[in-house]
This record gives C-alpha cells, sequence and structure tokens, in this order.
C-alpha cells in the first residue's frame, strides 16, 4: 500500500520551550510523549507550547483553568496532528472547560464534551476528559473524540496538505465501509467498536480514532484495512503505530 503524505512536516527555524512545570506534567501524565524518540519530544515541545500560545482557555461555573488542564487538553490535539504540517487546528480559537458535564444549548441535553465550529469553542468536562486518559485501553476518550470532530470540520475547510489527506483518506474510508459489506458485518459483530460509532460517519471515524491511539495493536490485528486509512489520515508514523 502506497501512502499518501506530505513531503515532511517538521520543519522549524526556532524551537520554543515548554517551562519545567509544563514540561512535567507531560512527562508524569502524557503517556504518548514518553513514547516519543528524543528528537520527536522536542518537536512534540515546540508544537505544544505554540498550540497553547495560540488559544484561549476558558474556565466556566468557577472553575479555575491549571496548568495541568491547558497541557493535556492541548497536548491530545498535538498528538492527533503529530503527522499534520499544519497542527493548529484553525477552526478551535478557544478551549472552554467545565467541572462536570454541562447544560448545552444545542439539543437541550447535558454533555461531556462538544465542538461548535461557529463560535470556534471546544467544550469540555474536566471530570470527563481526565477519565478517558484514566484507562488507557478502554477505547474511551473525550479528549481524542472530541478534537477529531475539530479536525475533520477543519480539513472539510482547510486546503493545506494535511487537510486535504485527511478528507480525501476520510472518503475513501466511508467508501470502503459502504461498498465491502462484509467489513461492515465484521466490524459490527466484532463490538471492538462501540455501538455509538455506528451513529454517523463522524461519529464511526472519532471512535475509530479513540480505538487507533488507545489499542492500536488489537485494531490492526482486526481490521487491517481500516487502521491503514486511519494510519493514513492522521500521517502517523511515530510511537510504534
Amino acid at each position: 500500500m502506497t501512502y499518501k503524505k506530505p513531503l515532511y512536516n517538521h520543519f522549524y527555524i526556532t524551537l520554543k520551550k515548554l517551562d519545567n512545570h509544563q514540561k512535567d506534567i507531560l512527562k508524569k501524565q502524557f503517556s504518548f510523549y514518553n513514547k516519543l524518540t528524543e528528537k520527536e519530544k522536542k518537536f512534540f515541545e515546540h508544537r505544544l507550547a505554540s498550540f497553547i500560545k495560540d488559544k484561549d482557555f476558558i474556565g466556566r461555573e468557577g472553575l479555575n483553568v491549571t496548568d495541568e488542564m491547558i497541557v493535556l487538553i492541548s497536548a491530545t490535539a498535538v498528538m492527533l496532528t503529530f503527522g499534520f504540517r499544519d497542527f493548529y487546528i484553525g477552526l478551535i480559537s478557544k478551549i472552554v472547560i467545565y467541572p462536570k458535564k454541562f447544560f448545552s444549548n444545542s439539543n437541550n441535553t447535558y454533555h461531556k464534551g462538544e465542538f461548535n465550529p461557529r463560535l470556534g469553542a471546544l467544550v469540555l468536562s474536566w471530570e470527563d476528559f481526565k477519565q478517558g486518559f484514566a484507562i488507557e485501553n478502554d477505547n474511551l476518550n473525550l479528549g481524542i473524540h472530541e478534537i477529531t470532530h475539530a479536525i475533520h470540520l477543519n480539513s472539510m475547510k482547510e486546503r493545506d496538505v494535511s487537510s486535504t489527506i485527511f478528507s480525501d483518506s476520510f472518503k475513501e474510508l466511508s467508501l470502503l465501509l459502504s461498498t465491502n459489506h462484509n467489513l461492515k458485518d465484521n466490524l459490527l459483530a466484532s463490538h471492538y467498536f462501540r455501538n455509538y460509532a455506528f451513529t454517523n460517519q463522524f461519529e464511526f471515524l472519532a471512535v475509530a480514532i479513540e480505538n487507533f491511539i488507545e489499542t492500536p495493536k488489537d485494531f490492526k490485528a482486526q481490521f487491517p484495512e481500516v487502521y491503514n486509512k486511519i494510519k493514513q489520515m492522521l500521517n502517523f508514523n511515530t510511537a510504534g503505530y
């Protein structure tokens, strides 16, 4: 299989650095970072510092936004876009954090997270975000799920090389799922993806990327075709994926 990928995705004149406290949070609480090579770690830190500077972080319902929140939420976005040349996810301008589930006016129910493209807002419940990383192989991760939605919508709007590869690969994946009925039956029968994945194409992708990040070996063993499409979308060639 030939992968579509940008010619390069890490090229920087100077590298931004995190402060010691931010770096400490990353080392102790973000396992993906610890799987990277020393060179990749420097690129990751540069991207993380750049992403943090680019976004507004807003606490709701009296929540005091901490370094831990800023670093871990931003690190999730940087992880998912680590294979992209443009990693900023331009559609996100602010990250709004609630202590717990919050009431959403979009459909008048309580949400753990949502992405509102009109307001450029990624909205997350901190309690549920943290829970997503507490068990690293249960294929349930709120941060990965909601940021994937933002990346997906961003890729439909932007025309940079990584967005084009992401949206083209998504079309290929959708075609594969709609034409290969055996594959679709096997996906459903396996229970490897939770039922919510089959709500629509957007949710399938968000759930599939949760699985891709959390249990890559299982994913590759059971559904190599789907795994390879996700790998191509994210241009993920690092940390044993």
